[in-house]
Parts: structure tokens; sequence; C-alpha cells
């Protein structure tokens, strides 16, 4: 019992008599809405993001981007390129000449009008209309 009261003692003497180091509390905000850091921003929206369970039924399925593609679709993708690259050089030459240079006209294919008109200065207006639906496309080139 004694030796308690000695370190009783003792912890108090200490306590009682050692410097006070302590400051007030202080409050920083940490929303950049509230007087917060804006360096905050970025990292409450990720943690708000990553914890909500509502889905935008418009968003894109991420997922789905990088799924894995069979050695099958990269071959038809390939095919596909292949017949549309020459049917787009098919349909070419019949408004280019052996000279590579274009003659204008009008000329019509399975789906697409291609309309090659000459706007004089050596220069050429090009419209592309996709006869289904009605979409077309127009640009210019200057022949030398």
């Amino acid at each position: 019992m004694k030796k308690s009261m000695t370190l009783a003692a003792a912890v108090l003497v200490t306590v009682l008599y050692a410097p006070a180091h302590a400051t007030e509390l202080v409050y920083t905000p940490v929303n950049p809405s509230f007087g917060g850091s804006p360096l905050n921003g970025p990292w409450l929206l990720n943690s708000a993001q990553a914890t909500s369970k509502h889905k935008d039924p418009e968003a894109e399925d991420w997922n789905s981007a990088f799924k894995q593609r069979t050695p099958f679709e990269d071959f038809n993708d390939q095919l596909e390129r292949s017949v549309l690259s020459r049917l787009a050089s098919a349909a070419s030459s019949q408004f280019v000449d052996s000279s590579g240079k274009f003659i204008p006209g009008t000329f019509e294919t399975g789906s697409f009008t291609v309309s090659v008109v000459d706007i004089g200065g050596g220069t050429l207006t090009i419209t592309t209309t996709d006869r289904i639906t009605g979409a077309s496309t127009t640009f210019r080139v200057v022949q030398p």
C-alpha cells in the first residue's frame, strides 16, 4: 500500500509541475465547397463515385470494350475492311481517269450517289449521298 501511495504521489507531482504543451484544437474543413483545400475535390468525387450504387442507363459498358476478341472476329473484321476497300477502289475508278484526275459527273453505286462538280480554278466539290437515309458528305479537292 505504501508503494502505491508513493507511486501516486510521484505521478501527481510530475503532472502538476510538468509544463503544459497543449494547443487549442483547430477544425480544418475537408470539402472545398465549405472552405477546404481545392486539392481535395477530385478525391471527394472519386470517393463518392466509388460508393455510389446508381448506374447511368445511357453510359457505355466499359467492360465490353476490354473483352478479348477471338481470332474469328478479327478475321471477319479484316475481311470486311478488305471488301469495302475493293468496293471503294472500283467505285472511284468510275470518276478518276487514267492520269489520276477526277472526271466531273454523277455516279451511282448500289447504296450511294457520288457527285463530282467542277467549281472552277481547278477545284472540285465531291458529294457522297446515301440513297437510303439521305445523309450526305461534301468535301473539296484541288486538282493540279
